[in-house]
Formats: C-alpha cells, sequence, structure tokens
C-alpha cells in the first residue's frame, strides 16, 4: 500500500445521502402496485390456536388476503445441525416455522399477515382477527427454572463453533478453597432489546419463480441462502438488496420471520408486498440480549494475585432453539490466573430466541467478572488499576498462544492520565460536590479478533476511476467508506477516483455485518482484489512491446497515483487508464474469495481498551448520572479516525445505556413484555450522555489479517457497565449486582 489514506479522518461518503434523506432504506424503495401487509400477534405465551376467524378482516375494505396457518404454503424450516451453521442462528433447533402450525411458543408471536391497499386498511383490518386459544400457563423466569439448565448441545461437540461455549477448566479444581482471600457474588443482567431507529421491513417481489426483496439486514447472503431454503428455490432466484442499514446492534444478523412472511403475502396476492414490523412488535420479532445469571468468583493472595477464578452462567433460551453466546469466556483469558473454571447453563422459556446484541457474551459476563474484580480490590485495599495490572496476562491464559498484539498495559496508563485517575481517593462517599457524590470506576475491555470469509471484486476502468465491491451490510459504523479507504490505497488510486458499492446479493459475497470482523473480513478481501487487478494490469504492461514498463517484474515498479512507474526511473511508466486504453480494453478486474489462515492456532487474537467513568448520584435522590467518561483502546490498524472514533464514544453511550436505563420487563404471569415501547423502554438520550472521550493507542498487528484491523465495535462496548457500576459504588458505598442500576436500588 503506496498512499497514505488509511487512518486519517476521511468523510462518511453516504454522509450527504443521510443527512439530505437520499438514502434509501428497505421500506423506501419505490415499487409499482404495491400492497401492505401487517403482523397479527398472539395475545398468549404458551398453548395453541383452538380456532380463528378471518371473516371481518377479509371484508375490510381494501383487504386483499389474510395469511394464517390454516392457508399459508407449507414451508422448509430444517432442523439443524443438518442444515450448515451460518455463524448467527443457534446451530441446533430450528427456525421459528412462521405461520405453519398452531403452536404458540411466546407472547406476541407473529399468526397471521393482513394485506391490503393501504397501510391503514392492513392495521384497522389486523384488529379484526378473532382467535381463541388453548392457553397453558406460560414459563418466562430464568431464577424459577434453574433446576432444569442443561448444558448447550454445541458445547458437547467434539469442536464447538468458535466462540460457543463449552465447560473448561484449568488447574486445581479446589483452589479457590485454599485462597487467601476470596469473594463469592451473583450478578444479573435483564432482557435487553437493540431498538435501532429503521424497524425491520422488507418489500417482497415476484417475477415468476425469481423473487427480490428490499430487505433490512446485516447479512445479505445469508438472507438471500434462508429465504431460498425456506422456499425451496435456487440461491440465484433470490436477489436481497440492502445498501443502508438504520441502525441495527445485531437485531438483523439473521433472517427473522418477516421477509419469507413478505415473500409468502407477495406471492399469494400476486403483486409486491411491504411489510414494516411496528415498534412495539419489534420486541418479540427479533431477538434480544438474553436475561443471565451468573456467579463470580475469585480467589487470590493478600498482594492481590488472582489464584482462582470461577464463573458460572446461566441464560434464557427459547423452547425450539438453543440460543448460546460467549457469556464466560473472557473469563478464561483476560486475566492470568493458574486456576480457572468456567460453566454455562441454558434455561428454556416461552419467549423469543435470544440473539447477540453488541458486544454479546463478553458484555455481560465482563460487567460480571470485572464488577468482581472491583470488589476484590476493594477487600484486598489494592487500587482498582493496580489490580489489573498485577493480575495482566502477558500470554493468553486459556491456550498458552502468545497475542497477535496487546496494548492493555498502555491502555490503562493512558486512560488513568487523561481521566485523572490520581486524583481520585480511594474511599466510598469520600468524593462529593453539593449534594451530589462523585464516583470515580474503571474497567477492562476485550473482545476478540475474528475474520470471516469474504469475497470482494476489484475493478479499474479506462477512464482512470476504479470501484471496489462486496454484498456487505452497512448499518452505520462506515463500511461504505472504509471499503473506499481500503480499496483507494490499495489500488494506489486517489480517494476521489474510487467508488464502493456493497448491499446487494448479485455482488461477491461479503461477511456478516457483525461480530466486529467487517473491516477484517471483507477489508481483506478488497486488499486481496486490489493487490490481484494491479498484477494483471502490470501483466499487460510488461508483455506489451508498446509499454515501457515491457518485462518489468513486480519487485521491479511501483504502483502511485494510479500509475506503474520503474523503481530505477520514475519517468519510465504509465498510468492504469494509458494501460487500458491501449489494449481496448474498457476495464480490468478481479475477483477474490478472501479467508483466514492458521494464524488462530498460532496467535490469540483480541482487541483490548479501558473505560474510566465518573458519575454524580443525587444523594437525597438516588438518581444518576454519568458525568465524564474516557476510554483508550488498542483496536489494531485504525481504517478511518473520524468514523472510528464516532463508533468507541457510540459504544459508550450504549454501555451507558446497559448500566443506567435499559431493562425489558416481563409480566411473568402471562409472559407478556410490559414496556414494548420506547416511551418505557429507556434508551440513552443526549441529556443522558456528557462529553466522552475516545483514544486509541497505534498498534501494529502483522498477524491478524492482512490489513491488521482488530475491530471495534463490540469492544466500545464491553466493560462500560461495569466501570459505571463501579463508579456508583465509589460514589454511594452501595454495589449494584442487578442491572439497570436505578435509584430504587440505591435509595
Amino acid at each position: 500500500m503506496s498512499q497514505a489514506l488509511i487512518g486519517k479522518p476521511v468523510e462518511r461518503v453516504d454522509g450527504r445521502l443521510k443527512v439530505t434523506g437520499g438514502a434509501r432504506y428497505a421500506a423506501e424503495f419505490k415499487v409499482a402496485n404495491l400492497a401492505h401487509g401487517v403482523l397479527v400477534m398472539s395475545t398468549i405465551a404458551n398453548g395453541s390456536i383452538s380456532s380463528i376467524d378471518v371473516k371481518a378482516a377479509k371484508s375490510a375494505p381494501g383487504v386483499l388476503e389474510v395469511i394464517t396457518h390454516l392457508n399459508a404454503p407449507r414451508l422448509r424450516f430444517p432442523e439443524r445441525p443438518q442444515v450448515n451453521d451460518d455463524g448467527v442462528a443457534p446451530v441446533f433447533g430450528r427456525a421459528l416455522p412462521v405461520l405453519q402450525d398452531k403452536t404458540i411458543y411466546f407472547n406476541a408471536q407473529p399468526i397471521a399477515v393482513v394485506i391490503a391497499e393501504t397501510l391503514e386498511q392492513a392495521e384497522y383490518a389486523a384488529t379484526l382477527v378473532q382467535v381463541a386459544y388453548e392457553e397453558r400457563k406460560p414459563v418466562t423466569k430464568l431464577e424459577t427454572e434453574m433446576a432444569s439448565a442443561f448444558p448447550p448441545q454445541e458445547g458437547l461437540m467434539k469442536e464447538p463453533p468458535t466462540g460457543r461455549p463449552a465447560d473448561y477448566m484449568r488447574g486445581d479444581p479446589d483452589a479457590l478453597s485454599k485462597a487467601e482471600v476470596k469473594i463469592d457474588e451473583t450478578y444479573t443482567i435483564p432482557i435487553e432489546h437493540h431498538n435501532p431507529m429503521e424497524l425491520l421491513s422488507t418489500i417482497a417481489e415476484w417475477s415468476g419463480d425469481k423473487l427480490t426483496l428490499h430487505d433490512k439486514t446485516q447479512w445479505v447472503p445469508n438472507t438471500q441462502s434462508h429465504v431460498a431454503l425456506v422456499f425451496s428455490i435456487p440461491e440465484e432466484n433470490v436477489r436481497v438488496i440492502s445498501p443502508f442499514v438504520g441502525g441495527a446492534f445485531g437485531s438483523s444478523l439473521r433472517p427473522w420471520s418477516h421477509p419469507v412472511v413478505a415473500a409468502m403475502a407477495a406471492r399469494a396476492v400476486k403483486r409486491p408486498v411491504k411489510l414494516v414490523v411496528a415498534r412495539n412488535q419489534m420486541f418479540t420479532s427479533h431477538g434480544h440480549r438474553p436475561y443471565t445469571v451468573q456467579r463470580v468468583a475469585l480467589g487470590a493472595t493478600r498482594e492481590g494475585k488472582l489464584t482462582a477464578i470461577v464463573h458460572e452462567g446461566y441464560a434464557q433460551t427459547s423452547l425450539y432453539e438453543e440460543n448460546t453466546e460467549s457469556l464466560v469466556n473472557a473469563t478464561r483469558m483476560l486475566y492470568a490466573s493458574p486456576n480457572c473454571i468456567t460453566k454455562y447453563r441454558l434455561v428454556r422459556g416461552n419467549i423469543q430466541t435470544p440473539l447477540y446484541m453488541r458486544g454479546p457474551g463478553e458484555c455481560s459476563g465482563v460487567f460480571a467478572l470485572d464488577s468482581a474484580m472491583d470488589e476484590l480490590a476493594y477487600k484486598l485495599k489494592i487500587d482498582p488499576v493496580e489490580m489489573r495490572i498485577r493480575n495482566h496476562a502477558d500470554v493468553d491464559p486459556s491456550d498458552g498462544l502468545p497475542w497477535s498484539s496487546k496494548s492493555l498495559l498502555e491502555c490503562y496508563r493512558r486512560g488513568a492520565e487523561i481521566f485523572g485517575w490520581s486524583r481520585r481517593t480511594p474511599e466510598p462517599r469520600s468524593m462529593r460536590d453539593g449534594r451530589y457524590l462523585i464516583g470515580m470506576g474503571m474497567a477492562t475491555a476485550t473482545y476478540p479478533t475474528l475474520r470471516m470469509p469474504a469475497s470482494a471484486r476489484a475493478r479499474i476502468f479506462s477512464d482512470g476511476t476504479a470501484v471496489v465491491q462486496s454484498s456487505a451490510s452497512d448499518m452505520g459504523p462506515g463500511t461504505w467508506t472504509m471499503m473506499k479507504i481500503i480499496g483507494a490505497e490499495s489500488l494506489a488510486m486517489d480517494l476521489n477516483k474510487v467508488r464502493s458499492e456493497l448491499g446487494d446479493s448479485t455482488l461477491p459475497k461479503g461477511s456478516v455485518h457483525g461480530g466486529s470482523g467487517t473491516t477484517a473480513s471483507v477489508g481483506s478481501a478488497i486488499y486481496e482484489a486490489s493487490q490481484a487487478v494491479k498484477a494483471k494490469l502490470l501483466k499487460l504492461a510488461s508483455d506489451d512491446k508498446r509499454s515501457p514498463l515491457q518485462g518489468a517484474t513486480e519487485q521491479q515498479v511501483t504502483f502511485a497515483d494510479g500509475r506503474i512507474s520503474l523503481k530505477s526511473d520514475s519517468s519510465r511508466g504509465e498510468t492504469y487508464a494509458e494501460i487500458l486504453r491501449r489494449n481496448r480494453l474498457p476495464s480490468i478486474e478481479a475477483t477474490v474469495d478472501s479467508k483466514p489462515g492458521d494464524e488462530g492456532k498460532k496467535f490469540s487474537m483480541h482487541a483490548f481498551g479501558a473505560h474510566f467513568i465518573e458519575v454524580r448520584v443525587d444523594a437525597d435522590l438516588g438518581m444518576t448520572h454519568v458525568s465524564r467518561g474516557v476510554t483508550v483502546c488498542g483496536g489494531g490498524r485504525i481504517m478511518n479516525e473520524k468514523t472510528a472514533l464516532s463508533q468507541m464514544t457510540g459504544g459508550v453511550v450504549g454501555g451507558i445505556g446497559m448500566a443506567l436505563t435499559e431493562e425489558t420487563v416481563m409480566d411473568h404471569r402471562m409472559g407478556r413484555i410490559v414496556n414494548a415501547n420506547l416511551g418505557e423502554y429507556h434508551v440513552p438520550v443526549h441529556a443522558d450522555i456528557p462529553a466522552l472521550q475516545a483514544f486509541f493507542v497505534e498498534e501494529r498487528d502483522e498477524h491478524c489479517n492482512p490489513i491488521g484491523a482488530k475491530g471495534i465495535g463490540e469492544v466500545s462496548y464491553v466493560g462500560v457497565a461495569a466501570a459505571v457500576a463501579n463508579a456508583v459504588f465509589h460514589a454511594t458505598g452501595k454495589r449494584i449486582r442487578q442491572l439497570p442500576i436505578t435509584l430504587d436500588k440505591l435509595l
């Protein structure tokens, strides 16, 4: 790579489209003769439909059709693991067989769809559908079912999928009982919902046996393959278009019921159908961060060196799938301890299948682990930062592998310095500003560096421009811009002469837009495709007697400013455009299928960071406000400083919401979510968030992938809730182990 574009602050290439309304989201595409679909949801959480009366609905003005399990086409929802694991859907179970039978698995489950000429007509007709049920008592409370908890089946597999749970132990199983000092506490995290601004949306249009879906998705090829499988049609007959995603945070990682229902409806009425899931329906139409109960026990010497770690996690899953996440995985590698035990168990309930939510697994697990580390530090009267430094892992304790790169100690040092940690007095309730108790807390952040198979195309045109393409999604962090930057630098071209294209299944298959792996995966593919197309250009010139580069090899030339020239004589060279025009070629291209090698067997690859948080707690009312925040991260090579800093601060905002406001409340008598709206499910607003600071430690990782990117989307979120909880304890002397930290828990 010759030009210095990577790492510089670059404006979003899609920014103007978004702020002017020019960006088209899934529900905004103009399609002729469009009808509208509205879902009807169950009003019970467990049982079956005994009768469903759609006469009034079908007779309502504008209604074209009402589809229920009685008249829906029979579709294919095969059991896993007979189908390939896509890395997002649970390995075991079966996707919700929407509108296929009378069984009710959870409250507000889709049981019918009304299709009408207008949205208003469909919404009204949906209220006319009459349903009678055979109801059974729902099971939705994890604590009452823990006796029936079970290890996930994939944990018993010979080789569990990457990042998935299996019981783990190293060292002495009785080390905890022998520790000089120990703590043993339980931490609880409620169900949390993603709540992006853009609702789940699909426009489905059939043309013979071919289907086009404008769909909100974080993984275009996955939606394509899922819908093709369900309808038993070839994948190439399904086109999925998703150029812009209005936030997702994991909610659109896998296709839920809506694209299938939209396609079903469009086929039934023989015209395009738009289906937009309503905000209250979003709380059961996709997954959520699972309810978890975690026991963390730590043993240490009186000098603060860990001698034992025990981490047991219990998580909810649905009746029909075994959703798992890496809840206890960070505990195995984050701190040095010769003895460690982790255990992960599932509890079934009448809920929608949970799903990854930003920082999945690690976000919940590190809240418990780093809260416990803080408790141990106070018990030993050791500074919390010093406590973590004393237990820094110089190699991965879980497998003994060296780190591909690690800047965690520098993150601690810089974060403490910028934040002013030295001004903190150690005793709880010792810092005050009038009526406000001041607290300072910190926590460690970590997330694995993932690289997934991805394909990309690089094409150079005879007019001196280029395009890089992949079907990857962009839910907001800047994939459009990242692709353009990597393409321009890899092609050695001016940034303004390269454009990016994404979000269409007709393009080379991109990886899932999640797990902080998009840049590492798609970016590496773009880099490799760019190298391949430059090699093709050089061969054209080298084989051409008319070229000043005749006979030149790769070692003898340089690529810069859209031109190839000899290292020995820069005047001998020609532009890409000149090479193509002389050969009468309108363009030249290369497509590559990029995939990780064996680096994961040689190195442990993670991003690391540290969060420092200051809170102000009203001493009389218990109201808590985050007043300052500093985050320092070692995230490998940063592609775009501007969007990366935005990613970091956005992650901290999400972590503050996890700590202080977000909770999906369940009425366990009916198995019903009672705050399924943005008025009562409290996400942070601008008034809740101070000016946050984020910084990167310069980190060059030569092992993780060709471009050295480690991913920052999740690590920015992981640890924030623990840092806030630790700050609240420092302010008040009250340790809150059940999120969110609301005023009733402090009074």
